[in-house]
């Protein structure tokens, strides 16, 4: 008798496929780790690899989550995009990129930053509030996005 497949949380990406983000029927399996330490998954119904990463605004980025906490944590308590990246030995260009997608994506990270991360909300506020006064290259619909989701943060 075969044992039972483990449940995943996660639902199929691929748009094509019949059970496309559903939770009924689905049938994935989980299959190894890609090299910035993501898992992977595999749908059984459309042959589809994605990782549990898929659908996030840091979607796609070769660092680990690992070091993104630390780069989210270094910039909050002050720390410059230089000063991050001697201390982490990550590219300041890396460092920049991942700060412009968390200023971006502000409103849709807050959730993963506060349920994967496992970051405090006030941790998340105060993320939002230095990338808001320190990247002076953020337009104005950006800032509000920031500020809708400080906003959403206060009221949690």
């Amino acid at each position: 008798m075969a044992r039972p497949r483990k449940n995943h949380k996660v639902v199929c990406q691929n748009n094509k496929c019949n059970l496309f983000q559903k939770q009924d029927g689905k049938d994935i399996i989980s299959k190894g780790t890609n090299k910035a330490g993501h898992k992977q998954y595999k749908c059984l119904h459309c042959d589809t690899y994605f990782t549990d990463t898929k659908g996030t605004p840091l979607f796609n980025l070769k660092t680990s989550e690992k070091k993104v906490k630390r780069i989210c944590v270094e910039f909050m308590e002050g720390s410059g995009i230089r000063s991050i990246e001697r201390k982490l030995h990550i590219h300041r260009d890396t460092v920049g990129d991942i700060l412009d997608k968390l200023g971006r994506h502000a409103k849709s990270i807050t959730g993963y930053l506060v349920t994967d991360l496992k970051l405090s909300t006030i941790e998340v506020d105060e993320l939002f509030a230095t990338i808001q006064k320190k990247r002076k290259n953020l337009s104005q619909k950006e800032i509000n996005s920031l500020a809708q989701a400080r906003k959403s943060l206060q009221h949690a």
